[in-house]
């Protein structure tokens, strides 16, 4: 029924009449009036009408909500589609509260609007509300319970996914295809798999589905083979579909396949889209077709910042630093805003060039954009200051990122090991632990550096120990090295050799070059030349061993030995290899 606003309703007959004898000042006071009040009630038919849903559907798209509620409030008598729009609303922009009041405050419910409550709940973080409302609605629909065990899989509940899905009374493909994205989220490929050998009904999301979550855990060629089993089973390919095969053949560096699939997606006028000429551009820059992805670049449509990024890391793989930092010169001329992978990537040339200015350059926009705290643009300055010798800025770097992650801590460890801060080191990992972070293989590697550099052979095997008897962590022969190289330098050559010799994993060639650079430092001839001789088992014509041999004999004034080291080498054709470092983290 139509509510008629009351200052219309009060309005007297006589206000219509025209009698002649009303004087013409009271006819115009009569007849602004009667305009005023028709004009209010053309506005408020106008809310009455259809078109308000499309006023608040307006509100709503450009997140407008205090203006979508004044509109909600001035409908006669809103629908439950109305409310479920406005809730839902709400929800997306976490303004739960208000959702679950105006949802509590419906006449009148049905699914969808309980679905759009335990939805908004999910999405604004609150499981239990949401399984409060789940295990109170009077019935369910497949989308209640799809809705339901997504919320479980958001938090890593895939247990009570898996126990949601098996007591769902009706199926239909989006809760298997969403069963099935849960368990590659987590790492279950068999049971993925599994799941998807038994689904009925399989369309291109199942299908698609399956060669994203392969190709996410690293199972890039299983997941090509089941594009080819999609192809063949009569299937049509989405965009998205494309887009993951094009990953999976970058991740592999498979070029035939990409270029086959390249051509389809000419074929099919997929070419101009965004995502896909991005990936298209990483598989050429994968498989060293550099210019590949240039023209690729080129070609496209409208390049936004996920296709000028593709191409600048792109360069980068390819140690095109140089053209890298142009890409990312242009890429801000061009107006685009660089995100995340952008500055990573961009720094991450600055590191190979061993260029600090243009690093600055790029650090000082990071801050402009607000970027400074974030951990994978922090990490990559901390990286970069490090390697260029201003370990103060690199430490000063990772003091200001927000959400520290491993590779934070780690990267700072391992530049003060490297610039001679043990103390830094030791005191970093102190913090590590008490924020709770767990160590990893490479932190270990940073602090047994770190007591190398710094002398502190107690520490060394302190660490190595605590390493050991860690059964999280898996002692690599990083790791032996590290602990050579510290005995090495403390001239333990003995210990350093019995530890090689009952190393558990398989012996390199590394940890016992690094035995004979110590053998050098203190003149021990005697380890040097077992040393040596178990280098030459491993790899016989190993130019390192030669020279270092070579030099430790001419140290102890034994030039026959120096001889007869040179001529072996020139009858087994060794040549000198360029200089290195023996051991570097």
């Amino acid at each position: 029924m139509l509510r008629v606003p009351a200052s219309f309703r009060n309005l007297r007959a006589s206000h219509f009449s025209l009698s002649s004898s009303v004087s013409g000042s009271n006819f115009h006071n009569n007849l602004t009036e009667l305009s005023e009040c028709l004009v209010g009630f053309m506005n408020y038919t106008k809310l009455s009408a259809p078109s308000y849903k499309s006023l608040l559907s307006d509100h709503l798209k450009n997140h407008r909500l205090d203006e979508a509620i004044l509109v909600f409030n001035r409908i006669p008598f809103p629908g439950v589609d109305t409310y479920t729009k406005l809730i839902t609303g709400l929800s997306r922009r976490h303004r739960l509260d208000d959702a679950l009041k105006l949802f509590y405050e419906m006449p009148e419910r049905d699914v969808v609007s309980w679905n759009a409550m335990i939805k908004g709940c999910l999405d604004c973080g609150d499981l239990g509300k949401a399984k409060e409302l789940f295990d109170g609605m009077p019935e369910k629909s497949v989308v209640s319970w799809t809705t339901m065990m997504n919320g479980h899989l958001q938090v890593g509940e895939v247990e009570m996914a898996e126990c949601l899905f098996r007591k769902m009374p009706a199926r239909d493909v989006a809760a298997w295809n969403s069963m099935i994205h849960g368990y590659f989220s987590y790492g279950r490929v068999g049971d993925a798999k599994k799941l998807f050998e038994v689904m009925p009904g399989k369309n291109a999301i199942s299908w698609t589905s399956m060669i994203a979550g392969l190709d996410q855990n690293g199972r890039s060629e299983e997941a090509l083979v089941v594009f080819g089993e999609m192809v063949a089973s009569g299937v049509q390919p989405t965009l998205t579909t494309f887009g993951c095969v094009v990953t999976a053949c970058a991740n592999l560096g498979s070029l035939d396949l990409g270029v086959l699939v390249h051509g389809q997606i000419v074929k099919l006028g997929y070419c101009f889209d965004e995502f896909l000429a991005a990936s298209l551009i990483t598989l050429y820059a994968n498989c060293k077709q550099i210019e590949n992805s240039h023209k690729v670049f080129k070609e496209s449509g409208h390049k936004n910042v996920v296709v000028w990024t593709a191409l600048l890391t792109g360069c980068g793989l390819n140690s095109k630093h140089e053209d890298a930092l142009m890409v990312f010169r242009d890429m801000m001329v061009s107006g685009v805003i660089p995100n995340q992978s952008s500055f990573t990537s961009a720094l991450n040339s600055c590191l190979g060039l061993e260029d600090l200015r243009r690093g600055k350059e790029i650090h000082a926009a990071t801050v402009k954009l607000g970027f400074e705290t974030d951990a994978f643009v922090g990490n990559s300055l901390i990286v970069l200051y490090a390697k260029c010798g201003s370990i103060n800025d690199g430490v000063a770097i990772f003091k200001r990122i927000g959400e520290k992650n491993i590779v934070s801590w780690n990267s700072t460890v391992i530049g003060c090991a490297q610039h001679g801060c043990g103390k830094w080191a030791l005191a970093l990992f102190n913090q590590m632990l008490r924020a709770g972070v767990d160590p990893d293989e490479i932190t270990f590697t940073g602090l047994l550096s770190a007591c190398s550099h710094s002398g502190m052979l107690q520490k060394a095997r302190g660490f190595f120990k605590v390493l050991s008897q860690t059964k999280c962590i898996e002692v690599k022969i990083e790791h032996y090295t590290c602990m050579v190289d510290v005995l090495g330098r403390f001239g333990e050559l003995e210990e350093a050799e019995e530890m090689i010799r009952n190393m558990p994993v398989q012996e390199t060639k590394m940890a016992w070059l690094t035995l004979l650079g110590a053998c050098r430092m203190h003149s021990n001839l005697d380890v040097a030349e077992r040393a040596a001789k178990s280098i030459f088992d491993i790899e016989p014509n190993c130019s390192a061993a030669y020279i270092l041999l070579s030099n430790i004999y001419a140290s102890a004034n034994r030039w026959s030995d120096v001889s007869r080291i040179r001529e072996r080498m020139k009858s087994g054709g060794t040549v000198k290899q360029p200089g290195s470092s023996w051991f570097t983290l």
